[in-house]
């Protein structure tokens, strides 16, 4: 995934109301940019950081920035959660997750389960499915080590009943984590955030939910995800 135009670079000032935050750019001007970013974003909102801003000339739009890249820990993090399925699609078009690299189509935001979407649906000619949610991650507390959720998701725990349901209707259900920073080789859960999800991700693999995880290379002309992470949940 390449950005469109140069990213703007700047000072993170403050991130509030979980949307929004104001960047001090390198030209000395303030700006108020949009955050695609529900989570708590731990370790990434610290203000002083170095940040970076895709910049849209979108009249509609009431905010022409969009944070998309933090440095943290001395490499760049990319923090914008709407690009995950997009990154995701890339990497099972081009193969990189083998386990499920056997499809002929790939559907995006299919309804399914109890007035959700999925995020991908792979197809085989001869009518097999794969039921794929993909989840961002970026929160890492060891070295190395990044973790999943970094706040409570209702809406994951969600996911992942929906997802053990295919299975028990004969399909096959997959969770792919995207780790959108490089200084990570292992993931686990972040069971004392969020002990309701861990509890369902465990239910969910017993159930057949299949588990996979892949990191990304974050440059600031785009973010690619070809990096193997092992699981250690």
């Amino acid at each position: 995934m390449k950005f469109s135009a140069p990213l703007v670079g700047g000072r993170l000032v403050k991130r509030y109301k979980r949307f929004l935050a104001d960047v001090l750019l390198e030209d000395g001007s303030a700006v108020t940019a949009h955050c695609a970013n529900p989570g708590a974003m731990l370790g990434l909102k610290e203000p002083g950081s170095r940040v970076w801003l895709s910049q849209s000339d979108n009249p509609k739009r009431k905010l022409k920035y969009s944070w998309e890249v933090a440095e943290a820990d001395g490499v760049l993090v990319g923090i914008n959660t709407a690009h995950p399925n997009q990154l995701v699609e890339e990497a099972l078009q081009a193969g990189r997750i083998e386990a499920l690299s056997k499809f002929d189509r790939l559907r995006r935001e299919v309804k399914y389960g109890k007035n959700s979407r999925i995020d991908m649906l792979l197809e085989q000619a001869g009518g097999a499915r794969t039921y794929v949610e993909v989840k961002n991650v970026h929160l890492m507390r060891q070295a190395g080590l990044a973790e999943f959720p970094d706040s409570v998701t209702a809406r994951g725990t969600k996911h992942l009943g929906e997802l053990a349901d295919m299975v028990r209707e004969g399909h096959r259900a997959a969770m792919v984590f995207l780790v959108q920073r490089p200084d990570c080789a292992r993931l686990d859960l972040a069971a004392d955030i969020d002990p309701t999800y861990a509890d369902a991700f465990k239910s969910a693999r017993e159930a057949g939910v299949e588990v996979y995880a892949i990191g990304c290379d974050v440059r600031l002309d785009g973010i690619n995800a070809v990096k193997p992470v092992t699981l250690v949940i």
